[in-house]
């Protein structure tokens, strides 16, 4: 309707605007592929990896087998051993190679105390473990 009449009586003439619209668009976008992309190129000095420091790879060391069995006992490789020398075993296999530790795989009875292994897992941690794993049946 590009007529309409107003409270006036005579034929008022609106413009259209969406064609103009659609046109500048069309235009927008032909300047923006056209446009040159601007690019400045900078000059980054990275540092290059020096293989030669790499340390050698070496093989990961026996896991220690903890055991706690439903009276508490809690066994360090299939040995008994008791709760009070936990952690010096720890401690030397951390102070054997800091970098390279054992895993320690602890092995719980369903009926074992939850006290025990509460015990064993601070022991651990005080002793700086750092990989400890659970043996699921």
């Amino acid at each position: 309707m590009a007529f309409s009449t107003n409270s006036g009586g005579g034929p008022m003439a609106d413009i259209n605007v969406t064609p103009l619209v659609d046109v500048m668009l069309v235009l927008l976008i032909i300047f923006m592929v056209t446009a040159p992309i601007l690019s400045y190129p900078i000059d980054i000095d990275l540092p290059q990896p020096n293989r030669n420091l790499e340390p050698p790879k070496k093989d990961p060391p026996e896991p220690i087998k903890l055991r706690i069995d439903a009276s508490g006992t809690v066994y360090w490789n299939n040995s008994p051993t008791p709760m009070s020398s936990l952690r010096d075993l720890m401690e030397a296999e951390v102070e054997r190679d800091p970098t390279n530790q054992p895993t320690l795989e602890i092995d719980t009875n369903a009926d074992a105390d939850y006290g025990v292994l509460a015990k064993v897992l601070a022991t651990a941690r005080n002793a700086q473990m750092q990989k400890i794993g659970f043996v699921k049946k």
